[in-house]
């Protein structure tokens, strides 16, 4: 094999001029991609377990809007989403609205619609997950809810919730890790993330095989970090008599 290995490169200054090293690049990329993640997972999460439950309710028409975002957000493919958040959603907004996002500086936009469109696409699969915890449950529990004098909501709150949520923990799990691996998809309209720090650093420096696999073990980490925590929380969530309980 003719390729010429250098790891050192990692560590030399970047050509561009700036104050930090190839090595940085890869660490700015790792906080970046960390970052919009865990945003993105808030609103995954709000707004997955929101469409969730309404897909579980009685109504038809409220279960039927559940359905519609389901459809919609887990139909288009990941990478369309990003252009039509960054490229066609500013234009729709009301005028002023649309001219002032279009004023903010790139950095901003390309961070701002990677989020929305990361966390409103996971929550449709966040949504399924929560859906599918909820109807596993026997259906005295809500009716048992219900006739102690509880609420539509309450019920959900206080009954219905926190078992479905222990029960959907290995699922959610696989949610999370894949929000941190989708996100990559948003270097395609700019985001500085770590797989666009990847090619930015083979164009730069010609180490093809040094860039990925330093990114690749990034993202090694980050999957290690995550399961390590989920795996804590699956632990302590458990309940005797469901799926993973003893």
């Amino acid at each position: 094999m003719s390729y010429h290995w250098n790891w050192g490169i990692l560590l030399s200054p970047v050509s561009t001029g700036e104050p930090t090293t190839y090595l940085g690049w890869i660490i700015s990329g790792f906080w970046v991609t960390v970052t919009v993640s865990l945003s993105a997972w808030v609103i995954a999460l709000i707004v997955g377990s929101f469409f969730g439950v309404l897909r579980t309710l009685p109504n038809r028409l409220l279960a039927g809007i559940g359905t519609v975002y389901v459809a919609i957000f887990r139909n288009i493919p990941l990478i369309v989403q990003f252009f039509i958040w960054y490229l066609v959603i500013p234009e729709l907004l009301p005028v002023s609205i649309g001219t002032w996002y279009k004023q903010l500086p790139p950095g901003v936009q390309f961070f701002s619609s990677s989020i929305l469109c990361l966390g409103l696409f996971t929550a449709a699969r966040v949504c399924e997950q929560v859906r599918s915890g909820i109807n596993a449950l026997p259906r005295g529990q809500r009716a048992a809810g219900l006739a102690m004098g509880f609420t539509q909501w309450q019920t959900y709150r206080y009954v219905l919730l926190p078992v479905a949520y222990r029960i959907i923990v290995p699922p959610i799990t696989s949610e999370f890790l894949n929000i941190f691996k989708n996100s990559a998809v948003a270097s395609t309209i700019g985001l500085l993330d770590l797989s666009a720090q990847a090619r930015q650093l083979v164009d730069y420096t010609a180490q093809t095989y040094e860039s990925f696999i330093a990114v690749t073990l990034a993202y090694v980490l980050i999957n290690f970090v995550v399961m390590l925590l989920m795996r804590a929380i699956e632990r302590r969530a458990r309940l005797p008599g469901y799926i993973g309980g003893k």
